[in-house]
């Protein structure tokens, strides 16, 4: 493989980086050896874009972008380009180029024939799964070996609950500190990227599993517990918290109130949902006790901590709605007839019925939405996910939808992307690879019809999509599309997908 600049590169510097290989001898001399003619297959050139490249810069014009290796090898004006008579070429003039986006809480993978394809399409090229299990660490591996095309991932421990759980036998459950210690050192032993821990994990265990993960160099990530507040969670080691489970408790000025409710009510084993049923009402009448000063202590702790919130407003949109608002989606096409089957009947158990339901969870939806804008404007950091695979929640396409609601909350379009690419990179460690485009970074990138700072649903409007350096262009992408919808008729039984019973 050439030696790629990680800066940006002059054209002397790209011809220098690239000598080492056939492409390199392209760019020298401007012509193939008889009798070849055809492109070289590891070189790829994109002319005239305009490129949104994630770090906060304004729109590059006339932009030309090498590719080689699966890898970006010179960023520069259209007219300094290296020689490419030998590159695949293709024009993007009057089309945008973004980074490719990270759905940072994801579920469903496993249902390889649909979900990892519909990622692909729809611009999601890398993942943050979040319950983790042997065969999905299988699938990132043929993912990665190319035997199959799929988006990257990140993938969590199985989820860490205690002894009860609205998940039933599923997570590893903890009772006490040397069982979450054990689970911890079982969990990175078997490959985990990170700890995700659930609603029901006790105070004491919490704490031996942050202190656990600490030493163990395991980031710890998911639900706060219910019977820990979010601002002891962040000082102990909690790095992401998702869903906004929490917060309007820990910047209400009566959470004292709900906390001695809280701890006073114990969980019946036999209806584990009950319990959850009273939480989540407090929740939600602490969102009208929202208390300013509280709330910027507990910003500039997340802040100082460096604890990140991934809001998940898709999935949080779909149950404060009718359970009938999406059963004419056309995007249900694309999912089996059993996942279908199961989301409209399980939507039925959380979705408001009467009026004054409707109005309540408008309400409340609402509030969090404000909630979003407030962290944003803090400075606490965001990351953007779906929770897909939960009841209308759809791989791919879902992603979209997450930044048109971070919009609706108050970020800007730029602001709104980078939860999925730049902030979500650095979240993950992989910002010297991923997150933005520069020479040396992944060419993993996305062409839009149109600008998505003028309108962020331009995000949706895809004209091709290059994944490790693959370029899938919209013929290729209509014939995954087709495939997912012809494995969607095909299957007669969903995939093993568990998603958080929460919701």
């Amino acid at each position: 493989m050439p030696t790629i600049p990680s800066e940006p590169a002059s054209r002397r510097d790209v011809l220098r980086g690239l000598s080492m290989t056939g492409a390199g001898a392209v760019l020298a001399t401007g012509s193939l050896p008889a009798p070849a003619r055809a492109h070289s297959p590891d070189l790829t050139v994109l002319r005239r874009a305009s490129l949104i490249d994630g770090t906060g810069a304004p729109v590059r014009r006339g932009v030309t972008i090498v590719i080689t290796g699966g890898r970006i090898a010179w960023i520069g004006d259209d007219h300094g380009a290296p020689g490419h008579r030998a590159a695949k070429v293709v024009d993007l003039r009057g089309r945008y180029v973004i980074p490719g986006l990270w759905d940072m809480h994801t579920h469903g993978t496993l249902d390889e024939k649909i979900a990892p394809p519909l990622y692909i399409a729809n611009g999601v090229l890398g993942v943050r799964e979040m319950w983790g299990s042997p065969p999905l660490h299988a699938l990132r591996d043929r993912i990665e070996r190319g035997d199959l095309l799929g988006p990257r991932m990140v993938v969590a421990s199985n989820i860490i609950d205690g002894p009860v759980s609205l998940l039933g036998p599923l997570p590893a459950k903890v009772a006490n500190a040397a069982e979450a210690r054990r689970v911890v050192r079982a969990e990175q032993a078997a490959g985990a990227d990170f700890a995700k821990i659930y609603s029901y994990l006790g105070r004491d265990a919490f704490h031996a599993l942050t202190d656990e993960a600490r030493a163990a160099g395991l980031p710890v990530a998911g639900h706060v517990p219910y019977l820990v507040p979010m601002a002891e969670a962040s000082r102990a080691g909690q790095r992401c918290f998702e869903h906004l489970l929490g917060l309007t408790l820990a910047t209400s000025g009566q959470e004292p109130e709900f906390r001695r409710r809280m701890e006073d009510t114990p969980i019946d084993p036999a209806d584990p949902r009950a319990w959850y049923t009273m939480v989540r009402e407090m929740e939600r009448l602490a969102a009208d006790t929202y208390d300013p000063a509280k709330a910027r202590d507990l910003y500039k702790l997340l802040i100082r901590d460096g604890s990140r919130h991934s809001p998940t407003l898709s999935v949080l949109n779909v149950v404060t709605q009718p359970a009938e608002t999406y059963a004419d989606d056309p995007r249900l096409k694309y999912m089996p007839a059993a996942v279908r089957e199961v989301w409209a009947e399980s939507l039925k158990i959380v979705a408001p019925v009467t009026p004054e339901q409707i109005a309540q969870q408008r309400h409340f939806f609402n509030r969090l939405l404000g909630l979003v804008g407030r962290l944003h404007r803090a400075g606490v950091g965001l990351l953007g996910g779906t929770d897909c695979y939960n009841p209308y929640v759809f791989p791919g396409f879902s992603a979209h939808d997450e930044l048109s609601l971070l919009v609706r909350a108050g970020l800007a379009p730029m602001a709104a992307l980078q939860t999925m690419t730049r902030d979500a990179a650095r979240f993950l460690g992989q910002e010297h690879t991923s997150g933005t485009l520069a020479p040396g970074k992944a060419a993993d990138l996305v062409v839009l019809n149109a600008d998505p700072l003028a309108d962020i649903r331009n995000t949706r409007r895809i004209h091709a999509v290059m994944t490790r350096g693959r370029l899938i262009g919209p013929r290729e992408r209509a014939h995954i599309l087709a495939e997912v919808e012809a494995a969607a008729k095909e299957q007669g039984s969903a995939a093993a997908v568990p998603t958080c019973a929460c919701h």
